[in-house]
């Protein structure tokens, strides 16, 4: 967990926030009984997720695509190709939607707008280098040419929900995942 007290404050209150104005049938489905707290979700969000993200074309048209989610700081973090067309939608419409869903288990949904972290042209964010150790570790420093064929973006969220159908079994699981992991390196 890389989140900050900060952070899970900022988290938290958007979590808060936005199920408090969503709809009436939404607040059915995400009740208090079947959502994580902000320290709960950085738990579960670990290493990379599958998002499917959603863009617009020119035309106004929605796309959807998958790509590789990291949450960290309390927010969304993914990259795809300089070439992609996700890559050209971001760049001119920077509004996107993303889910990410693991079965009936859980889901986040989250709306905001991205910022490019390391533009081809410009400076990149101040945060930069950091991320980009954190993806080179996670992914391999020699897996492509980082400066020139990959882009990734910081999903700044105005809207985010996350439902657990059984918040302590998918905790439970977190926790035996972990001591594997730990006895693992033991």
């Amino acid at each position: 967990m890389l989140e900050t007290p900060d952070d899970l404050a900022r988290l938290q209150a958007l979590l808060d926030a936005s199920l408090a104005r969503s709809t009436a049938h939404l607040r059915s489905i995400i009740s208090s009984e079947r959502t994580l707290t902000a320290v709960q979700l950085t738990r579960v969000l670990t290493g990379m997720c599958t998002l499917a993200l959603s863009t617009v074309t020119a035309k106004g048209e929605p796309r959807i695509s998958g790509v590789d989610g990291h949450f960290l700081y309390g927010r969304w973090y993914f990259g795809t190709a300089r070439t992609a067309a996700k890559a050209r939608h971001l760049a001119a419409r920077p509004a996107v939607s993303a889910a990410h869903l693991r079965g009936e288990d859980l889901g986040v949904f989250t709306h905001g707008t991205v910022e490019t972290l390391n533009p081809r042209d410009g400076e990149p964010a101040a945060d930069w280098p950091e991320l980009l150790a954190y993806f080179q570790d996670f992914y391999g420093r020699d897996v492509f040419d980082w400066e020139h064929d990959v882009v990734y973006y910081r999903l700044r969220p105005h809207w985010m929900a996350a439902f657990a159908s059984d918040p302590a079994e998918l905790l439970a699981t977190v926790e035996r995942a972990e001591r594997a992991e730990r006895a693992e390196r033991a």
